[in-house]
């Protein structure tokens, strides 16, 4: 199975976790809205599913995809440090530039 991170490096996951961050979808309108093939929007959705990401229902004919936000909180969770380090540096230079005015 692949890590989380190697999962989301992936630009077409990526932008399919975006589109279901507004609202649940089905395979047709991610393939309409990124303009990508079925089978190709289905292997990404199945790596997605596979890895936790995403969780579908049936709606008559269609399977619905929505976002699961447990794997995204642990890449949350790792990233903390790292956002803590550059908003140190970023304090410090907003303050820096404001003395230069």
């Amino acid at each position: 199975m692949e890590s989380t991170f190697s999962i989301v490096a992936e630009p077409n996951r990526r932008a399919i976790l975006g589109l279901l961050l507004a609202s649940e979808r089905s395979v047709g309108d991610i393939e309409r809205e990124l303009h990508l093939s079925q089978p190709s929007v289905s292997k990404h959705l199945r790596v997605l599913r596979d890895a936790g990401f995403v969780e579908s229902r049936v709606e008559a004919q269609r399977r619905l995809y929505r976002l699961r936000p447990e794997p995204l909180m642990e890449l949350d969770a790792w990233l903390a440090p790292f956002r803590r380090y550059w908003s140190t540096h970023l304090d410090a230079l907003e303050q820096h530039l404001d003395k230069m005015e």
